[in-house]
């Protein structure tokens, strides 16, 4: 059979619509185009948080949701990271002044994996490896591992992006330095639970083993 005869037999393709996940009010967030269902499992998009909220004070906030099951012409998603808007970062950075990172891997109660890069500006200068800095980093890091042991993704996910997890860090923080902004300024899930896709739940003993190698994976801050 020539391939313009294949061509011919090739089935048209489809239009999905993307949904965000219910945590995120499962609102239509874009379209993509496919084949078959199995094509469109595994894509990502990217959206502001004011797209999910119409608050103009979100635009800054960029959310990525990646697609992990079809139904009919839906396509649904789950979390898949955000980060900060470059232009409103920069903004943040001021002359005399700190900014304290702390970057950690953190596995949720329902077994998702992510890495997340939390920071602070001061309003004074601090030294990088200074004992408030440290004790800084230290803050961020157990309140995110404390969240993440007790919180689904769905749960830790909001807490990140609509500024609880920033304001816990910020309370106990600000104990130690002025602080001007505190925030989860990147997530990425670097892997999502086989139950996604089956709908069995994981195990509570094997989320817990994953949970400690992933911490001893953790890169430096």
């Amino acid at each position: 059979m020539s391939s313009k005869a294949k061509a011919e037999k090739k089935l048209p393709k489809i239009v999905y619509t993307i949904y965000s996940p219910e945590y995120f009010g499962y609102k239509e967030i874009g379209t993509t185009w496919a084949y078959t269902p199995e094509q469109v499992i595994g894509r990502t998009l990217w959206v502001s948080l004011y797209t999910l909220t119409g608050d103009f004070s979100h635009q800054f906030l960029l959310l990525r949701f990646k697609i992990v099951r079809v139904k009919d012409t839906i396509a649904e998603t789950v979390f898949y990271g955000h980060e900060y808007g470059r232009e409103f970062l920069r903004s943040l950075v001021r002359r005399g002044t700190s900014r304290i990172d702390m970057i950690t891997n953190l596995v949720t109660k329902d077994g998702f994996h992510l890495r997340v890069q939390t920071t602070a500006f001061t309003y004074n200068r601090i030294g990088r490896h200074s004992w408030k800095a440290k004790t800084i980093r230290r803050i961020m890091k157990e309140i995110l591992e404390k969240s993440a042991q007790e919180l689904a993704l769905s749960q830790l996910s909001q807490e990140m992006v609509l500024g609880k997890t920033a304001s816990d860090i910020y309370q106990e923080a600000k104990k130690i330095t002025a602080l001007r902004h505190v925030g989860v300024i990147k997530s990425k899930v670097l892997k999502i639970p086989d139950w996604v896709y089956s709908g069995e739940m994981m195990p509570v003993e094997a989320v817990e083993a994953e949970r400690s190698e992933a911490e001893a994976e953790a890169p430096t801050s």
